[in-house]
């Protein structure tokens, strides 16, 4: 059976996280089924959060997500001193539905403060660049991590959307600093599967986002987005007795011992699922039928 704890950053978290940006993002859901979605994480022992200070759905709500898992965790009967909460900065939402991107050293330096002010920490756990900047040298953005890494601002640095060539560069430049990639990988979106083999190489944690993808609908696609039905996922699921997204975590779950999904939910029964992957064990047999990969899709999902 799965460990239900892997290490990162310094500590051991849930092998099972928790993508907020459903909750704050288009078609997001109440405050109140929100927190109840966060606070049923906790409870199913998930310990890692991830989130930006970019998922937002309108303008001027930069940090909403940060200030939402903050107020959650406020908020939470039991005890939350082991909870990670990995945050991002770089990318931006105007308002109208599209995402840029800026990680220019000084922007980095600057939101990486504001957001540990929204989460009301000292210092961040994991803070994570969000998407190389095509308008500034990578070696560039990376450095800022450095900086906020030696200034305390940053307790481990993370980088996300990245090629092969980005994490070396990126590890030689922060080396025991860097601890996690960030990239989509699920059963239908494998192209990251050189990076998740650095990663194993060299010691770093694989936070696949969108992992269900092929199974379910990201949080993007709308309720009339493209979701398979009738693959191996869905009959191991049967066999089983369970949904086919908690299948499919189990499968990432064996793919590296490197690796912790970012399932993103926005109700309370979603997270409960999702986390009852680590407790799932699939035969050699059930991971060769799941090895044949799904069509993939493509959409307006960002990570």
């Amino acid at each position: 059976m799965t460990n239900p704890q892997r290490p990162l950053a310094g500590t051991t978290v849930g092998a099972i996280g928790l993508g907020a940006m459903p909750l704050s993002i288009e078609h997001r859901p109440d405050e109140r089924r929100a927190v109840a979605t966060v606070h049923a994480a906790l409870d199913a022992g998930v310990t890692l959060i991830d989130t930006a200070d970019s998922y937002h759905w309108h303008a001027g709500e930069e940090g909403h997500n940060e200030r939402l898992v903050a107020r959650a965790l406020a908020r939470y009967g039991g005890d939350t001193s082991g909870v990670l909460i990995a945050t991002k900065g770089g990318r931006g939402r105007p308002g109208d539905g599209s995402w840029t991107v800026t990680a220019t050293p000084e922007h980095l330096k600057r939101a990486a403060q504001a957001s540990a002010g929204r989460l009301g920490l000292d210092a961040i756990g994991l803070y994570q660049l969000h998407k190389p900047d095509p308008d500034v040298p990578w070696a560039e953005s990376v450095g800022a991590l450095r900086e906020l890494l030696d200034a305390g601002t940053i307790r481990a640095a993370g980088i996300s959307n990245v090629t092969t060539g980005q994490i070396r560069e990126a590890y030689a430049i922060l080396g025991d600093g860097l601890v996690s990639v960030q990239n989509q990988y699920s059963p239908a979106v494998r192209d990251s599967e050189p990076q998740l083999r650095i990663c194993t190489e060299l010691g770093l944690v694989f936070l696949p986002w969108s992992p269900l993808g092929g199974i379910s609908r990201s949080s993007l696609d709308g309720p009339s987005g493209p979701a398979s039905a009738g693959t191996a996922f869905h009959r191991v699921a049967a066999g089983h007795g369970v949904s086919p997204q908690r299948v499919a975590l189990a499968w990432l779950l064996a793919r590296s011992p490197a690796v912790i999904p970012l399932p993103g939910a926005s109700r309370p029964a979603s997270i409960t699922d999702s986390a009852g992957a680590v407790r799932l064990e699939l035969t050699e047999a059930e991971l060769a039928e799941l090895g044949a990969p799904l069509p993939s899709r493509t959409g307006a999902q960002t990570g």
